[in-house]
């Protein structure tokens, strides 16, 4: 009885499992087996066999058997040999067999342009200066790094944010207060947690964070938002937080007006709520100096939640928490014991790489990039769909494009066709948010809620931003006259990023 297995090397790189079993002509058995590969399908046509020499030396077998095994199986059809290019399976030698599968739905072709916000381009990722910063850090790690992590986060990189957001977002806070997290997401979990609810929200605002409240037993209730950001006056004595966009409302734009700003400390002294600041992309700003974080006014009743999603990549999984003092202990304990989300020698990078200044030159680099991409778009708006305004470009990674009443979903439906992902302005009001019709003045919309199209800039790789554009432009339902859209105001003078 022979059971041999060949695991050639020469087979143009891949292994050719084969199992001679049973008793006899050791050729008749060789090819039986190779039938029954080229049978199943394991051994598809054009395949290469390996040469016969290596073939008989995995098998123990002489050369001449495996020659000639491979003469008779050419001569029967099921190889074919040609001088230079060896011996490989015929096309097709004997009809395989279909295997039935059960069916499977149909699968959504993926779109070919893709301008839905929240991610900038992964190919301007700054690997060398991260690789560099990473061997740094690596080099100087102290032991510890390389045991079970605090959950409050690498000391290191608390300093060194604790000195970059002072510096650019007017934040207050010492290394203590800062408690890193894999995301805002999952700092949101831990606050909701901690804290408990009931929530005010924005009404406009990202779906996926009211439902994670909401997953972990903390509800929302919209605030209304107008053009000067969160209707901050209809928040109530039961609201135990607010979560709010200040810096650049999510997703129509524009900061919070500072007599709102006031207001809301204001409110949350009064009452012992809490505001949750997202800064989720503080630091990107065009036609204006950055507005600085509203946790600058009041550190005991401000939670400033913020990441490197934007600047760096969402692939870092990297966040942090600016708490108040009370608030630190509490969400360090319901972080666990030890450091679960985010890696020691990752924290240990980023920290490098903000105290070397290298984040520092990338978010400046985005910068211009996302300023020429937004001129990009509203000049390509200006050329073929005057008619549409453009609201939200003073900063961040996307706009709104307002449209006539009731076009929004068949906008959306039209960029489908076209290959183009984009996202309804209606896709980010919360559930709660009361109709024009029914506005109260207070807890809803002051203006009516409006249809228009979210449109992220940063994400499509440059060759491709062209066609992008062109595909949108396509995709918008036709209008009157041209819309006032505002321009783009030349750069400020250059500031710290």
């Amino acid at each position: 009885m022979v059971n041999s297995w060949v695991n050639s090397a020469e087979i143009l790189g891949s292994d050719l499992p084969l199992e001679l079993s049973g008793t006899g002509n050791r050729r008749a058995l060789l090819m039986d087996a190779l039938r029954e590969a080229v049978r199943s399908g394991r051994l598809a046509p054009g395949t290469r066999l390996p040469p016969y020499r290596s073939l008989a030396a995995d098998l123990g077998l002489a050369r001449n058997t495996v020659a000639d095994a491979y003469a008779e199986l050419v001569a029967e059809g099921w190889l074919a040999a040609r001088q230079g290019s060896g011996t490989r399976v015929a096309e097709r030698a004997v009809p395989v067999t279909p295997v039935h599968r059960p069916r499977t739905p149909e699968r959504v072709a993926r779109p070919v342009h893709d301008l839905v916000q929240g991610q900038p381009d992964p190919s301007v990722f700054p690997r060398t200066a991260w690789l560099a910063s990473a061997r740094r850090a690596l080099a100087a790690a102290p032991d510890d790094a390389f045991g079970p992590g605090d959950p409050h986060g690498r000391p290191e990189l608390r300093r060194a944010l604790a000195g970059y957001l002072a510096r650019v977002r007017g934040v207050r806070a010492s290394p203590e207060r800062i408690v890193l997290c894999s995301g805002a997401a999952h700092g949101l979990r831990l606050l909701a947690d901690v804290v408990g609810g009931p929530w005010a929200a924005e009404e406009y605002g990202l779906p996926f964070h009211r439902e994670l409240l909401a997953s972990h037993g903390v509800g929302t209730r919209p605030l209304g938002v107008d053009e000067d950001g969160a209707r901050v006056d209809g928040l109530t004595r039961h609201d135990r937080a607010v979560l709010l966009t200040p810096a650049h409302q999510f997703p129509t734009g524009g900061p919070l007006h500072p007599a709102r700003r006031a207001a809301v400390v204001d409110w949350a002294r009064a009452t012992g709520g809490l505001v949750v600041e997202d800064d989720y992309d503080g630091e990107f700003r065009y036609d204006r100096q950055p507005v600085g974080a509203v946790q600058g006014l009041d550190p005991e009743h401000v939670v400033l939640v913020g990441s490197v999603s934007k600047s760096l990549s969402p692939a870092l999984r990297i966040g942090w928490m600016v708490l108040p003092q009370r608030l630190v202990g509490p969400v360090v304990a319901a972080k666990g014991e030890r450091e679960q989300f985010s890696s020691a020698t990752e924290q240990l990078t980023l920290a490098d790489f903000v105290e070397s200044g290298a984040y520092d030159k990338q978010v400046r680099r985005m910068r211009q990039r996302h300023r020429r991409r937004r001129d990009q778009l509203v000049a390509a708006l200006h050329a073929r769909a005057p008619h549409v305004r453009v609201t939200g470009i003073a900063a961040g990674l996307h706009a709104v494009l307002e449209l006539p009443p009731c076009t929004e979903r068949s906008a959306v439906r039209a960029a489908a066709w076209q290959g183009l992902a984009v996202e309804g302005l209606g896709d980010y009001l919360h559930p709660g948010a009361e109709s024009p019709s029914r506005s109260t003045g207070t807890a809803a919309s002051l203006v009516p809620h409006r249809d228009g199209l979210v449109v992220g800039y940063a994400t499509p790789a440059e060759a491709a931003y062209p066609e992008a554009l062109d595909a949108l432009c396509r995709s918008l339902p036709p209008g009157g006259p041209p819309a006032a859209t505002p321009a783009p105001a030349s750069p400020p003078p250059p500031a710290a990023p």
